[in-house]
């Protein structure tokens, strides 16, 4: 699957689909027209978990929880499904707003992951768990055995560590910036290490977004 015609073919009812790649700003520049993804993207996200996580239990019955734990989180993380996204070009079919395409949202990987969480749900609804899960082992389980070679701590982890070996104080997560509705919220967090920002991190829960920073300033940190 290379592209968004190729999604496309796995839906009955296109609507679906559509509704998938609609962005709220969207619905507040054409109200009236259709809701927005943020209801599917709430069943997508746990119909994803679940999926991931029953695979991840048969695939590795060796394994303890906490193994099984973090190679789910980087499995399922902002990075990895906007990865999907972009080899999907979900990005040229998403319903946003002027302002929002203006500033880029066609490529910003937060906005890109909750439509592919947004798709599952969709498909989820459209087709069943069976094709949800064809789905996914096409184009996230391919990514395991990559994920399974590589140290699986998280960004957070990994950053703290650095840290605490230049003998510096802990790193400091700010909160740059808090949008959206409490059902979707979307944060903007900033990583600050001796009260310069070394990375900056974009998610929908401060979690995420803490995630995203930490792997930015080790990215510029290393």
């Amino acid at each position: 699957m290379g592209d968004i015609d190729s999604l496309a073919k796995l839906f009955k009812d296109s609507e679906l689909l559509k509704l998938a790649l609609t962005h709220r700003s969207w619905v507040n520049e054409n109200p009236g027209q259709r809701s927005s993804n943020e209801r599917l993207e709430f069943l997508g996200d746990a119909i994803l978990e679940f999926i991931v996580s029953e695979e991840l239990f048969k695939r590795f019955p060796e394994k303890e929880e906490g193994y099984l734990t973090a190679l789910r989180a980087n499995l399922v993380n902002t990075q990895n499904l906007s990865s999907i996204a972009q080899k999907l070009k979900v990005g040229n079919s998403i319903f946003l707003s002027k302002g929002e395409e203006d500033g880029g949202g066609r490529a910003n990987p937060s906005l890109l992951a909750d439509c592919v969480e947004a798709i599952i749900g969709a498909l989820f609804l459209d087709r069943g768990i069976k094709i949800v899960a064809k789905f996914l082992a096409k184009n996230l389980f391919v990514e395991i055995p990559e994920k399974i070679a590589t140290d699986l701590k998280d960004a957070k982890s990994k950053l703290q560590e650095l840290i605490q070996a230049k003998g510096k104080i802990a790193p400091k997560y700010i909160v740059a910036q808090e949008s959206g509705p409490d059902h979707a919220k979307h944060f903007i967090i900033d990583v600050v290490i001796d009260g310069k920002s070394y990375g900056r991190g974009e998610g929908k829960s401060k979690s995420e977004a803490e995630q995203e920073a930490a792997a930015n300033a080790l990215t510029n940190l290393l």
